[in-house]
């Protein structure tokens, strides 16, 4: 299974949110390490809209989604962008 389809199932199961957007982000950062070719999956970012971070604070939110993906960010995802907001909240995308 791809990290992306990984991050997107993990997300959903724990979350349930109304909107989610997993990107990879990967080929935009070719050659900002010797072994970041841009190929690979490992630049992602993840936008989620869910109840489940009402009364968080964005760090308590950032942190909640590090620790359901910490095996991904242990098995090579070098970056995971984070953008979180609950129902209602404004977005930028």
């Amino acid at each position: 299974m791809s990290i992306r389809l990984s991050i997107e199932q993990k997300l959903t199961q724990a979350f349930q949110p109304e909107r989610l957007i997993v990107m990879d982000e990967s080929s935009l950062h070719a050659g900002h390490q010797p072994d970041i070719t841009g190929t690979g999956e490992t630049h992602m970012r993840v936008r989620i809209v869910s109840a489940s971070f009402s009364g968080m604070s964005r760090l308590a939110r950032h942190r909640a989604v590090n620790e359901l993906l910490k095996p991904e960010l242990d098995a090579g995802l070098h970056a995971l962008a984070i953008e979180p907001a609950a129902p209602g909240e404004a977005t930028r995308w």
